[in-house]
């Protein structure tokens, strides 16, 4: 299965995902995204189409304490970095999209650093 094959697969289950999956005001949706080298984190708002919030590697807050942006370790304070954006804006109940990525690895990092930093999905 090459590059354009697994991007496609990824896609088709993102849709089939976000057929269920929509975000509100009172509870916000949680997008994932990874790349090679970065992890990335939204919190949106699908009813007035909107991204409240963002977070990922390459954020002040997240890129001090990270060496390199493509691991677990690195995925999970993308996580608490997002609860604590969450908090202090008043979002404690989010809905976690996995963006089409299987949920294991550095997506199953960042949803835990989010849950331990007091997010409830």
């Amino acid at each position: 299965m090459d590059r354009r094959e697994k991007t496609e697969a990824r896609l088709k289950r993102k849709k089939r995902i976000r057929k269920k999956v929509t975000g509100t005001a009172l509870r916000p949706r949680l997008c994932v995204y990874k790349s090679l080298k970065n992890m990335y984190a939204q919190l949106v708002d699908d009813s007035a189409g909107r991204v409240i919030t963002g977070v990922s590697t390459l954020t002040g807050e997240v890129k001090g304490g990270v060496t390199y942006g493509g691991n677990t370790g690195s995925a999970k304070k993308v996580g608490e970095a997002m609860a604590r954006k969450a908090l202090s804006l008043g979002i404690k109940e989010i809905i976690f999209d996995r963006n089409g990525f299987k949920y294991h690895g550095r997506v199953k990092a960042l949803a835990e650093g989010a849950r331990e930093g007091g997010l409830i999905f």
